[in-house]
């Protein structure tokens, strides 16, 4: 099944893990990604700690649990190529319309996806 596809009819949770520099990991609850050309896709993000470990290391990892299975799922491997700061293309990408602007900046950070495996063992 083709990600984008599997994503858009497949409910669950995801997790976006990064590290710092240093090593130091941050895992955080993350909404699916918005997948664009090729093998690019996307997370909004604040500038919090995940985005501010991509800044120093630009690798990271998205668990994606199915809803109703501990063991469904996939693992996405992903490098940072670039990002937009505040871009008109967030407002355009947002799933949750209605939510309040709280002021923050927000981030559109594209990835390569390297590699993609099951969320539990190996194919």
């Amino acid at each position: 099944m083709e990600l984008k596809n599997y994503f858009e009819t497949t409910s669950g949770t995801g997790i976006f893990s990064t590290a710092d520099k240093n090593g130091n990991v941050d895992a955080a609850i993350y909404s699916r990604p918005h997948f664009l050309e090729g093998d690019t896709l996307a997370f909004i993000m604040r500038d919090r700690l995940s985005h501010k470990n991509l800044e120093s290391n630009p690798h990271a990892v998205y668990l994606f649990i199915e809803d109703g299975s501990s063991k469904k799922g996939t693992r996405l491997y992903l490098t940072k190529i670039k990002e937009e700061k505040n871009s008109e293309r967030i407002e355009s990408l947002k799933r949750r319309k209605k939510q309040s602007d709280s002021g923050e900046d927000r981030f559109l950070v594209f990835f390569e996806l390297g590699e993609q495996r099951p969320l539990v063992g190996d194919d």
